[in-house]
Order: C-alpha cells, then structure tokens, then sequence
C-alpha cells in the first residue's frame, strides 16, 4: 500500500510538472519552465526511497512533502504566490523547518535501534532534531543565494533581510518540534 502510494504520488507530480514545463516551454516562459523542471526532478525523489530496505518515512511524511512541493513550485513560483502574499515565504520556510525537524525524528528512529533509545539522553534529540531544522534552512538559503548568483535573480528579493528572515522561521519551526521530541522521546 505505501510502496504503490509513494508511486502513484510520484507519477501524479512528475506528469503535473512536466505538463507545466511543456506549456511554459512553448509559451517561452524561461523562469516558469526552469521551476517545472526542477520540479519533475525533485518529485522523482521519493522513488529512491523504494529502493531502501526499511523506508523510516511514514506516509505522512511523504505526503506532507509533495504538499511542500506543491505550495513552493506551483503556488509560490508558478502561480506567484512569493509576490502576492507577503507572509507566503515565511510560512512555508516556517513550515519547512518543522517538516525537517519531524524527518530527524524519523531519521532518530532509524538510525538508533529501539533497546537503545532509552539510553539516548533527551538532550541529544532535542539537538538532533534542532541542528538538522537549522541546517535545512542554511542549506535552503545557500541555494537561493547561488540561484541568484548564477541563473536567476528573484530568489532573494529581499537580501540580507529576506534570509535573516527565512532562517528565523526556519528555525523557528524546528524549535516547536525540538520541544515536542523533548516532551514525547519516551514515545519515540
């Protein structure tokens, strides 16, 4: 069932975009095809996840991220949601952050066998769970700025301000889901 999911969601998202990158090509809209491009690409990820043995993303999580997609591609890029609605970057960066802060969880339960969770101090999740928030951020600003850099100039509209900002909300968000894991690693 997760397996034929995962699949179904990939092939919906990939045929959405490349049905966009096919108009936009036509109609020679440069910045709208290139999002659709990289949309098709990046909506084939989850399929990797198919080759692991034990995928420790729950379909929540799987759906939570072609949901991410969708808002970031075709709401934000595509439909121009970043320039109509002021609050849409913050949101989605905030959003970002406690998606990313939920995969650590995941990537937490992974990677530590069960017998040994108990052992983990809370203190080490709680940073765990924070650090991978933040560096998703970082690494999310860093593409913007070489975006900028080197193909595009509308990824950081508002400089300096415009990361400080999305580095905020992105750590803000890991924040929430670091203090969830404090109060929730018996469970975990």
């Amino acid at each position: 069932m997760k397996r034929k999911l995962i699949i179904w969601l990939s092939i919906l998202f990939i045929l959405f975009m490349a049905a966009l990158f096919i108009y936009y090509l036509v109609k020679g809209d440069s910045s709208r095809w290139q999002v659709a491009l990289g949309g098709i690409l990046v909506s084939a990820l989850p399929l990797l996840l198919l080759r692991m043995k034990d995928n420790p993303f729950n379909m929540p999580m799987i759906i939570g991220y072609y949901l991410f997609l969708f808002c970031t591609l075709f709401l934000g890029s595509i439909s121009s949601f970043y320039l109509h609605l002021k609050w849409w970057d913050s949101m989605l960066h905030f959003y970002k952050g406690i998606f990313v802060g939920f995969i650590g969880i995941a990537l937490f339960k992974h990677l530590i066998p069960e017998n040994r969770r108990k052992d983990v101090s809370t203190w080490i999740l709680f940073l765990f769970v924070l650090s991978l928030a933040v560096l998703a951020s970082v690494v999310w600003e860093i593409y913007e700025f070489v975006g900028d850099l080197t193909f595009t100039h509308t990824m950081q509209r508002g400089g300096n301000r415009d990361t400080m900002l999305d580095l905020l909300w992105g750590t803000g968000g890991g924040i929430l889901v670091s203090i969830y894991s404090l109060y929730r690693k018996k469970q975990i």
